[in-house]
């Protein structure tokens, strides 16, 4: 995202069953650290308890040594997309995408904190709880989870 103090990068987890963002970061720096902060926060949240396949672009972050260590610890298994193919990583792309049209389109914010205050209100006010998903039977990730875990106690 543009800014008039310089830009600020979002790195997101994103879960495939339920399209919910489970974990997310933002930092001046686009490194290690801020793909390391998303997936912390989406460990946080989901407490996994056995392997979970992570899937990511090529990027340099998501090869580096602390990243991939990170990884191990967490028993988090990586998967990337081959090289320039962004089908691999659809449905993350089309995350972006709905976050560039509502978000970023042609707008520079005047600090990083405001630009902060956007996404977080358009993760967590908006795409998590209201946005609805054809993959999801027309419903918000949120309501999905819920329905799914509701209907998987009542068994």
């Amino acid at each position: 995202m543009r800014t008039y103090e310089g830009f600020l990068y979002v790195a997101t987890v994103l879960d495939l069953f339920s399209r919910r963002i489970v974990g997310w970061a933002m930092d001046k720096h686009i490194d290690r650290h801020l793909v390391i902060n998303a997936l912390l926060m989406a460990i946080w949240q989901r407490q996994p308890k056995g392997e979970v396949l992570v899937h990511s672009d090529q990027g340099s972050q998501y090869a580096s040594a602390d990243y991939l260590a990170f990884m191990r610890e967490h028993k988090l298994i990586p998967s990337m997309s081959r090289r320039g193919n962004c089908h691999d990583n659809a449905v993350a792309e089309s995350f972006f995408a709905t976050f560039k049209k509502r978000v970023t389109k042609r707008k520079i914010y005047s600090t990083r904190d405001d630009a902060k205050t956007e996404i977080f209100n358009f993760i967590e006010m908006f795409y998590n709880p209201i946005k609805r998903h054809t993959h999801t039977g027309g419903i918000s990730p949120a309501k999905y989870e819920e329905a799914y875990f509701l209907e998987s106690t009542s068994v």
